[in-house]
């Protein structure tokens, strides 16, 4: 059963857990895969946002899509990726949330997702939040409550 302070704590905005979005590595869509898969390397990110120049966010580029994008028939065509650009690449399928999103939307979200995208009404890229930021969050409430 759910108490009442478990129950604020679903109700409360992510806004204050939000990871920014000039702390949040990234690529601009018309970067090269060569960019793209580099800074994914030096990160170790599995996936990072994909950005217009006015910082609208338009999807995800992660390692695999990079790696299935320049997959021949008999060998990789790594001279592809200098030649491909982000957005050729790029997944738009997944979700998103807004700064005036709820735990409990997030959480349930973040089951599938390791980070969920935060979006402004204008599409403007606020940010990221992170299972991992959720999850420490919820461990601080629950040695509160014990």
């Amino acid at each position: 059963m759910i108490s009442l302070s478990n129950q604020e704590l679903l109700d409360t905005n992510i806004t204050d857990f939000i990871i920014p979005s000039e702390k949040v590595a990234h690529v601009q869509v018309g970067n090269s895969l060569e960019h793209a898969l580099l800074l994914l390397t030096k990160s170790g990110y599995s996936s990072i946002p994909v950005l217009d120049p006015r910082f609208h966010f338009q999807g995800l580029i992660s390692s695999s899509l990079i790696t299935d994008s320049i997959l021949g028939l008999e060998r990789f065509e790594f001279e592809q990726l200098e030649l491909k650009k982000v957005e050729e690449v790029m997944t738009t399928d997944f979700p998103t949330v807004s700064l005036e999103s709820k735990f409990k939307e997030a959480i349930e979200l973040l089951v599938d997702h390791p980070f969920l995208c935060v979006i402004s009404e204008n599409g403007y890229f606020e940010g990221i939040l992170t299972r991992r930021v959720v999850l420490k969050h919820f461990q601080r409430h629950m040695y509160k409550m014990s």
